[in-house]
C-alpha cells in the first residue's frame, strides 16, 4: 500500500513557572536577596514535528500547543483537533509515546472516527 502522508512526532512536556536560580553575583559581603512568588503553578506544552513521507521538498512543519496545568485525554483531543486544521486535507501518521491519555478509551473512540489519522507507538 503506497500512502502519501505526513509522519508527525508528538510529545508533551511540563514546565515549572518558578525561576531556576543557581547562583548570582553581589558585592563582597552582601548576600543577594532573590524574591519571587512561591506559587507552584505549572504549564504544559505539546509539540508536533512533521515530515512528508514522499515529498521532502515540502519541508518540515512544527506546531505546538500550550496549556496551564497538565494534559489529559480531553486536552490531547483538543490538540489533535487543531492539528487536523493545520494538516487540512492531508493524511497523517502520528507517532506518540506511551502516555496513558494517548491510549484511553475516549481517545481510541475519537481516533476511530477520524479518517485522516493513523496512530503508531
Amino acid at each position: 500500500m503506497n500512502t502519501r502522508a505526513w509522519i508527525v512526532f508528538l510529545d508533551e512536556s511540563g514546565v515549572s513557572l518558578l525561576p531556576q536560580v543557581r547562583r548570582t553575583y553581589a558585592p563582597r559581603g552582601r548576600t543577594p536577596l532573590l524574591r519571587h512568588r512561591l506559587n507552584r503553578k505549572r504549564a504544559s506544552m505539546a509539540g508536533a514535528l512533521g515530515f512528508h513521507s514522499t515529498d521532502p521538498d515540502r519541508g518540515a512543519r512544527l506546531c505546538f500547543h500550550l496549556t496551564p496545568g497538565s494534559y489529559d485525554t480531553a486536552g490531547l483531543i483538543e490538540v489533535l483537533e487543531q492539528m487536523k486544521a493545520f494538516y487540512r486535507g492531508e493524511r497523517v501518521a502520528l507517532v506518540r509515546d506511551g502516555l496513558s491519555a494517548h491510549w484511553s478509551r475516549a481517545m481510541r473512540a475519537w481516533v476511530a472516527e477520524q479518517d485522516w489519522l493513523t496512530l503508531e507507538r
